[in-house]
């Protein structure tokens, strides 16, 4: 790093001065360098401007952020400056008694001797025309670089000088700058950097890539000019912890791992800040992990957390754990895409409220289910294998049971649920209905803990969905969010999950979902017992939570109650140190109406209903399996056959389940009553069949295409 001068170059040197007087030229200011350096790391900062993540994003240079003079150690500064400019607090950028010592040291001994000052080198880094090709530089380089090192000393102050110098100069290797040094070779910050530390630093300077016994000596020469009392045995140690030790930088905090991997890979921002809250990322963190060590012996070695803000989306908390540390921080838990299981319910009751299929207080048959699929017969089995009849939707919903969730799906149509999720975002449900089939209701779909979150978020916020976010509030804000579910069914199936009197019949009154706030709260298992999931909002917040193996490993007697839920209760607890068991304001568009018991030993109860599917009377029928379009299958693609007449081709029509009252409804016209076969004479294009009561409710539709004899191979 430092200018080796001839004799001759002295003299020359000499006469450019003394002919050519320095003239002020154009200089960055020290806050225009300051504020172009660029450190080689990244932060994630979190929503009150608290450290969350330092992740390199440089790989050419190893350079933190700038460190102000007055937080690097005087032992360091000074030993800098006696190593590399004893006379820099006096002269003014050139050291003429230097040049001339260089020019009779060269005469009578031959060898070169370094005169370039700080002020000089520090004008090669603000300007790289100076800078030396090959290891020299050219006879105009060299007096520019005195020029400009005499210009910075007009504009800069010497702390300013200083301070820059320590901040851009190469100390070892891929180290730039006092910070990086410091961190990299000694762990530790420049304030605290002791005298033989200090002396490693300032001995690296000239030489960055000597060995450690040249470093070592000239350490100790430095020790013994400066009239240091540091021991010798201190500097062979600290050169050898510089040298030969470990040479890495720690990031300060690595919190929050994964969404720095989001938000800080490929961006040019030294520092991001995002929406989470640090002090519960870090409890979310701690909890996971801790939550994780006893379900290792039932084989749960993954989990991950999502906490969201309801009113604006703001992502708090992002916590993915993993029991392999090699690999946590390349699989993210938040993102990565398992079975839903029985998560999807309430949407799936919330579609069907929506379009006056079922009320809460409809009953639904819990007994043994044949369906008959592509692939043969579907019998969907409760999670604990028992039967109970005649259930209401609320408690169907509220204690998870599975054969009634499968007759609603009959009800409602996997066309129609797969609408729903799409439009709650869940948006990679790229198959058709009969891929998914009636197992839909139970969760066989893939999604993520985003997206789940977020579309409980929705029910959360009244029926609208918007997006999350992760970067500062103030950008990348949807303006118009999207309603899904009208108020009044969210607030229905709102009142179900907080229900803890119909949560009991699996689940018993006395469970983690039982808090003291209200909060609305679903579990789910997927199957062979490969995800568990638990899933709640209050009014202020929504926690979702997964537990599994990333690998698809089943686990081994997990439910809902042993694996996420309780880790659930910790956050939400943490979230609500306040206790508010007020329920949620029913909407205008609701009604609460007494119903009779359907069995002689039940009560009278009151239920909540949309207006205007209130019973009529006091007594509730069970509503059974709804009528099914047996045929046309939904997706079928019809041809018709050029050699046959077309007034003797016929699609029939099909229904199974009662047909009083019912028609058919032909691409949103009546066709005729659904009384046996229905026979239609079939025009090209695609069409959409439904069966309607009679007042025009939907209980069943499938799409359905046919190609004219020209479109035939096609």
């Amino acid at each position: 790093m430092r200018l080796l001068f001839t004799p001759g170059f002295v003299l020359g040197m000499g006469m450019l001065i003394w002919l050519f007087p320095c003239t002020a030229e154009a200089l960055p200011t020290p806050e225009q360098v300051r504020a172009g350096f660029r450190s080689s790391d990244a932060l994630l900062l979190d929503r009150f401007g608290e450290v969350l993540h330092e992740m390199r994003t440089d790989l050419s240079v190893r350079r933190l952020f700038w460190t102000n003079l007055s937080d690097i150690s005087p032992a360091l500064r000074q030993a800098v400056v006696w190593a590399e400019d004893r006379r820099f607090f006096s002269h003014q950028g050139v050291d003429y008694a230097a040049l001339g010592a260089a020019a009779i040291s060269s005469l009578f001994s031959g060898s070169l001797r370094g005169a370039s000052t700080i002020s000089m080198q520090l004008a090669s880094f603000l300007d790289r025309d100076l800078q030396a090709v090959r290891g020299r530089r050219s006879m105009r380089q060299k007096w520019l670089q005195i020029q400009t090192a005499r210009n910075i000393e007009r504009v800069w102050s010497k702390d300013e000088i200083l301070e820059a110098y320590l901040n851009l100069i190469y100390y070892s290797g891929e180290f730039q700058g006092v910070a990086a040094a410091s961190r990299g070779l000694f762990g530790k910050y420049p304030h605290g950097l002791d005298d033989a530390e200090s002396l490693v630093l300032a001995a690296l300077i000239r030489a960055p890539n000597a060995t450690a016994v040249e470093v070592t000596q000239r350490a100790e020469h430095l020790n013994l000019v400066m009239g240091r009392q540091t021991p010798n045995a201190r500097i062979r140690e600290k050169t050898a912890q510089a040298l030969l030790g470990s040479r890495s930088v720690r990031g300060r905090v690595n919190s929050a791992s994964h969404v720095a991997r989001r938000l800080l890979k490929n961006r040019k921002e030294a520092v991001v800040t995002c929406t989470l809250d640090a002090e519960l990322q870090g409890f979310s963190e701690e909890r996971l992990s801790h939550h994780l060590i006893p379900l290792k012996t039932s084989n749960v070695g993954e989990g991950a957390i999502l906490v969201v803000e309801n009113p604006t989306g703001d992502v708090l908390a992002y916590a993915s754990h993993t029991s392999d540390p090699a690999r946590s921080r390349f699989v993210d838990g938040v993102i990565a895409k398992r079975q839903a299981g029985s998560t999807l319910k309430p949407f799936l009751y919330g579609a069907a409220f929506e379009r006056r299929i079922l009320t809460p207080a409809s009953l639904l048959d819990d007994s043994p289910l044949d369906l008959a699929v592509p692939t043969g017969i579907y019998q969907p089995r409760n999670y604990d294998h028992v039967h109970r009849g005649r259930v209401t939707v609320r408690v169907a919903l509220a204690s998870s049971l599975n054969i009634p969730a499968v007759r609603a799906g009959e009800m409602l149509g996997v066309e129609a649920f797969i609408q729903t999720l799409r439009d709650l975002g869940i948006d990679k449900l790229n198959e058709s209905g009969a891929f998914y089939g009636p197992s839909l209701a139970l969760g066989s779909a893939d999604v993520t803990l985003w997206e789940l979150v977020n579309a409980y978020r929705t029910l959360a916020n009244g029926g609208t969905q918007s997006r999350l976010h992760l970067r500062a509030p103030e950008e990348n804000r949807e303006p118009d969010p999207r309603r899904v579910f009208s108020n009044e069914t969210a607030f229905l199936i709102s009142d179900i999950l907080s229900d803890r009197e119909a949560r009991s019949l699996t689940f018993g009154l006395e469970n983690v979902l039982a808090t003291r706030f209200w909060t609305a709260v679903k579990t789910g298992t997927s199957k062979d017992m490969r995800d568990n999931w638990c899933v709640g909002y209050s009014r202020q917040y929504t926690v979702g939570v997964w537990v599994g193996n990333f690998s698809g490993e089943p686990m081994w007697n997990v439910s809902g109650m042993t694996g996420a839920a309780p880790l659930w209760l910790e956050i939400m607890n943490r979230l609500h140190p306040q206790n508010d068991k007020t329920p949620i304001s029913p909407p205008d568009g609701v009604i609460r109406c007494c119903v009779q018991p359907f069995s002689a030993e039940g009560s009278e109860r009151s239920e909540w209903f949309i207006r205007g599917t209130e019973p009529a009377s006091a007594s509730i029928n069970a509503v059974g399996l709804l009528p099914q379009i047996v045929y046309p299958p939904s997706g079928a693609v019809f041809a018709v056959d050029s050699d046959i007449p077309k007034n003797q081709q016929r699609i029939f029509f099909t229904v199974r389940g009662r047909m009083n009252g019912l028609r058919w409804v032909l691409d949103g016209q009546p066709f005729r009553a659904a009384a046996g076969k229905a026979a239609w004479s079939p025009s090209s294009g695609h069409h959409l069949l439904a069966i309607c009561d009679a007042n025009g409710v939907i209980l069943d539709s499938v799409r359905f295409q046919v190609c004219g004899h020209n479109r035939l191979g096609e």
